[in-house]
Order: C-alpha cells, then sequence, then structure tokens
C-alpha cells in the first residue's frame, strides 16, 4: 500500500452552524423588501404591497436556490449534503407558492369587488406583453419543479441539462421581469440590486460549468485498475496524472467523477470514496446500477477520470463516541469501508461494529479485508443475507435483535453510527437505534439524492426544522411588505 503524508483539511467546512445558515437565508431573501423602502414609488395598497414582497422575495430565493444545490461546500459543508439537498427541494416549492402568489395578490382586491374585472386584470398581467418575462420565467419554474419530482422518468443526463436550462431561462426571465416590469424596481438601489443577484448567478454557474470544467481537464486523473468485488460491484483505483494536486478528504466524504472525453460537470456522478486518507489516490467501489454505471466495469487502466470534491460530512472526525457503529447495506459498503480501512490505517483502539446487509450472499464485497481488519481492530462484524439461500449466516433484515447482539455490552447511549444503504433498512435502523437509547445526533447518514422523505424521525425533525423557516419568511414578508413599501 502506497502512503502519503497525512493532510488535515480543517478548513473544508464553514464555522456556521444550521440556525446561522437559516438566518443568513432569510436576511439575504428580505433584503430586496428593505431596499424597496428606499423606492420613489408611490405607496402601494396592502394587497399590491404583499404582492410585491413575495415578488421580491420569492425572486431572491429562487436565486439562492443555485447556491444551495449542494455543489458549493461554503454552503453544504458546515451542514451535511443531504440536509442542503432536502432544503433545496422543499424551498423549491414554496419558491413556487410565492411566485404563483405575486400577480393573485395584485388583483385580489380588485376581484373581490368584481371578480369579473379581477379576473380580466389577471389575465392582461399573464398575456400582456410588459410582464411576458415574468410569466416566461414562472412557466420555466413550474416546469423545473415539475421535472425534479418525476426525475427518476428521465435519463440522468437529460434531466441534468434541462434543469440548467430551465434554471436560466427562470433566472433571466425573473430578473428581467423584476427590473424592467416592477413599479419598486425600474429605478434606484433595487434596481441596482437585481444587476448584483444577476451577476452572482453568472459567476454561479461559471464556476460550476466553466472553471469546474477547466479544472477536470487540466487536473487529471488516471484509473489504474478495476477489480470486481462482488456480483455487478467493481473497485476502481484512481490515482493523480503528473502535476494534478490530490484531494484532501476525510474518510467517509463522496466525490463527482466523470470519464474521459465526458468530464464535463453535466455529465459526473456522485460516489463515495472507499479509501483511507493514508493511501496515495482514491478507491471507489461502485454497484451497476444505471445507465453510467453499467459500463464501469468495460473501463481500461489508463483512462482519464474527473475528480471533483471532496464533499459531505459522513466522517467520524464530525461524530464522535466511545465506540463505533458502522451499518452497511449493499453497496452502501462503500463509505463504510472507507471509514474501517481508515480506522485500520489509524491503529484505532476504540470497540468497531460492523453491521452488512445484502439482498443475496454474492453481493458481499470485500470480506477478506473485513476479516483481516479483525487482527488490527477491536472489531466485531454481523453479515446478513436477506435470502438464505446458499447462506448459513444470519438472514432476514438488521432489526433490534441483531442490533443487541452486535453491540453486545456496549452502551447505545455511548456510542456513535454511521450508515449508508437502502432507504428503508436505514429508516427502520436509524428509528431502532434511537429506541435503544443511542442519541439521534449520534445516528448519522446521508442520502445522494433530493428524495429527502419524511419516513425517519430525523427527516422529521430536519423538515419540521425547514417549515419553521420558511414559516418565518412568510410572516417577515407579511410583515415587512406593509411596513416598508
Amino acid at each position: 500500500m502506497t502512503q502519503k503524508a497525512e493532510v488535515t483539511p480543517g478548513a473544508a467546512w464553514p464555522a456556521l452552524p444550521a440556525r446561522a445558515m437559516a438566518l443568513v437565508y432569510l436576511v439575504a431573501c428580505l433584503l430586496p423588501i428593505g431596499i424597496g423602502a428606499l423606492s420613489r414609488a408611490a405607496p402601494l395598497d396592502p394587497w399590491e404591497a404583499f404582492g410585491a414582497g413575495l415578488g421580491l422575495a420569492g425572486l431572491t430565493a429562487m436565486a439562492v436556490q443555485v447556491l444551495t444545490s449542494g455543489r458549493f461546500r461554503a454552503v453544504s459543508g458546515g451542514m451535511g449534503i443531504d440536509r442542503v439537498m432536502a432544503f433545496h427541494k422543499i424551498a423549491a416549492y414554496v419558491v413556487v407558492l410565492m411566485l404563483v402568489l405575486h400577480p393573485l395578490a395584485y388583483v385580489w382586491p380588485t376581484w373581490l369587488d368584481d371578480p369579473a374585472r379581477g379576473s380580466e386584470r389577471l389575465v392582461a398581467y399573464l398575456t400582456g406583453p410588459d410582464w411576458r418575462s415574468g410569466v416566461i420565467a414562472l412557466g420555466a419554474l413550474v416546469l423545473l419543479v415539475v421535472m425534479g419530482v418525476a426525475r427518476d422518468v428521465f435519463r440522468y443526463e437529460i434531466w441534468r441539462g434541462s434543469h440548467v436550462i430551465l434554471a436560466l431561462v427562470a433566472l433571466g426571465g425573473g430578473l428581467h421581469h423584476a427590473a424592467s416590469a416592477g413599479r419598486l424596481s425600474a429605478l434606484g438601489a433595487l434596481h441596482g440590486f437585481w444587476w448584483a443577484v444577476g451577476a452572482v448567478i453568472v459567476l454561479a454557474f461559471a464556476v460550476l460549468y466553466g472553471w469546474r470544467w477547466l479544472r477536470l481537464h487540466r487536473q487529471p486523473w488516471e484509473l489504474r485498475s478495476v477489480e470486481p468485488k462482488a456480483d455487478r460491484v467493481w473497485e476502481l483505483d484512481i490515482q493523480p496524472a503528473e502535476g494534478t494536486a490530490p484531494v484532501v478528504y476525510r474518510a467517509g466524504q463522496f466525490v463527482w467523477m466523470t470519464v474521459a472525453g465526458r468530464r464535463f460537470p453535466l455529465f459526473d456522478h456522485p460516489f463515495s470514496i472507499a479509501d483511507s486518507p493514508r493511501r496515495a489516490g482514491l478507491s471507489l467501489i461502485i454497484k451497476e446500477a444505471g445507465d453510467f454505471t453499467s459500463t464501469v466495469g468495460d473501463l481500461r487502466p489508463g483512462t482519464a477520470i474527473g475528480i471533483d470534491g471532496p464533499y459531505g460530512t459522513f466522517t467520524l472526525e464530525r461524530h464522535s463516541g466511545d465506540h463505533v457503529l458502522l451499518v452497511a447495506g449493499g453497496v452502501g459498503i462503500a463509505p463504510i469501508m472507507g471509514l474501517l480501512r481508515d480506522l485500520v490505517a489509524r491503529g484505532n483502539t476504540r470497540p468497531v461494529r460492523l453491521a452488512y446487509a445484502v439482498g443475496q450472499p454474492e453481493n458481499f464485497a470485500c470480506l477478506d479485508e473485513i476479516e483481516a481488519a479483525r487482527a488490527v481492530l477491536d472489531l466485531d462484524v454481523l453479515l446478513i443475507s436477506e435470502s438464505g439461500e446458499g447462506w448459513d449466516g444470519a438472514t432476514g433484515y438488521l432489526d433490534r435483535a441483531k442490533l443487541e447482539a452486535i453491540l453486545g455490552g456496549l452502551a447505545p447511549e455511548r456510542g456513535v453510527a454511521l450508515m449508508c444503504g437502502p432507504g428503508p433498512m436505514v429508516t427502520k435502523v436509524s428509528d431502532t437505534l434511537e429506541d435503544m437509547g443511542m442519541p439521534w445526533r449520534n445516528v448519522v447518514y446521508e442520502r445522494f439524492d433530493y428524495a429527502g422523505g419524511l419516513s425517519a424521525r430525523q427527516d422529521r425533525r430536519r423538515t419540521l426544522g425547514f417549515v419553521g423557516v420558511f414559516a418565518a419568511l412568510a410572516g417577515l414578508v407579511a410583515a415587512l411588505s406593509q411596513i416598508v413599501l
């Protein structure tokens, strides 16, 4: 094994905790309402003021969505990408609601006095040339959210590309509408604010799809080997090419990978690092599960690889405990092997327990290496196959009885659990560990998708926190729009 000097990426995450990030979000969304108070426009009717506030805050929140896409470590680094992605999804629904209500609030008083005239006024807003860019922006935003909900219907690259195009149309149309048709934004400080927001958006997309594209080609990596680890599961050994700086990461994090001539951010895919930072290069364990991953086993040594990262907070440095429980389901063994390999490399002295569940016995990966780790660590292992055919070990699901067995006499309240696997398994194990006395903050998992979900207690706590943020935003928009607009 090639060794490298250890470098601790201590500055990889910002110091701001989640509550501080929520405060920053609220201030950013409400900022244009405050700036709108400087406008010399005639005072607005209360409903018009509320509609204006919804438009101002909603457009700013839509712009912030670019930064909460999970690709900026300054935003996602301190919270965990699963939380950032869940926030991104819920915020999209809130932005759509705010911007749909924006024109409705303007016509509401008219509609109350005369429904026919109010309807005519709404139709004029939706069809008039002065508001066309805003209507186009709203249509693009609604389509973007609908495609996000139905993302599994589309090929990954088509969904990614359309997501970017629709986002640009929505943002560009929205900013044009605000700067050209907005009574408060036509001139003055608020007009300049929208130009500044536009500049930030252009810079963000330039970083995401310009600078990172350039870096993928100027800092290439090289595939050294591809080895089968289980049924349709492969391990890739990837090393930096000559002149390429190594990735400084913590065990359990992940990277975005692209291959050969497709080294462009629209074509990258997230994969957990199954390695210790003490070894040179990166190891990725990948299961064939889609259009891209189905070809992983066909990659040849020497293939150029693009690496962007690291990302994620699925690390032991962020979550301490007297003992460690590692839980893997299926290909979720990838980050778990990274953690286990790092514990071995560091000569960890804490008790380590590993529960590893798969659907069929042939899906087990890295069993020889897991067994060898027993010689270095205080390690107990529980292997579970859902199907018992051809398997004489534990079968079924990872339930409370099996968790109690693997923990033995270790007190759950003093430990930390890191798990990666299918959603239903993660949900069940997370809630069971809480029932056994493990503090919920010590039960750690990350999802690399936008599903969010409300199945686990942690998911519900997190979502309730998001609802609180958006409820505060709605209340503040309603209050401030009446006070300052």
